[in-house]
């Protein structure tokens, strides 16, 4: 699984995820699903790592910052 994250991307603040032919964009406020076609079991695993990792996103979305993070397992 592929996480990027555009900066002076749309809003809402937001990361992408690639899992082989899926793709998906998941709101790092709400940790939610807003577009895309990830099977159920890459958006949980997803979820999980965003959640603990939540805060780091949104720094890094609204500073433009980028900070290397865990990988998700």
């Amino acid at each position: 699984m592929e996480l990027k994250m555009y900066f002076n991307d749309h809003l809402p603040s937001h990361f992408h995820v690639i899992y082989g032919e899926y793709n998906g964009i998941i709101d790092i406020e709400t940790l939610t699903l807003i577009e895309g076609d990830l099977p159920v079991r890459a958006i949980k695993l997803t979820q999980e790592w965003a959640k603990e990792y939540q805060q780091e996103l949104l720094k890094m979305w609204k500073s433009k910052e980028f900070k290397k993070l865990p990988e998700l397992k």
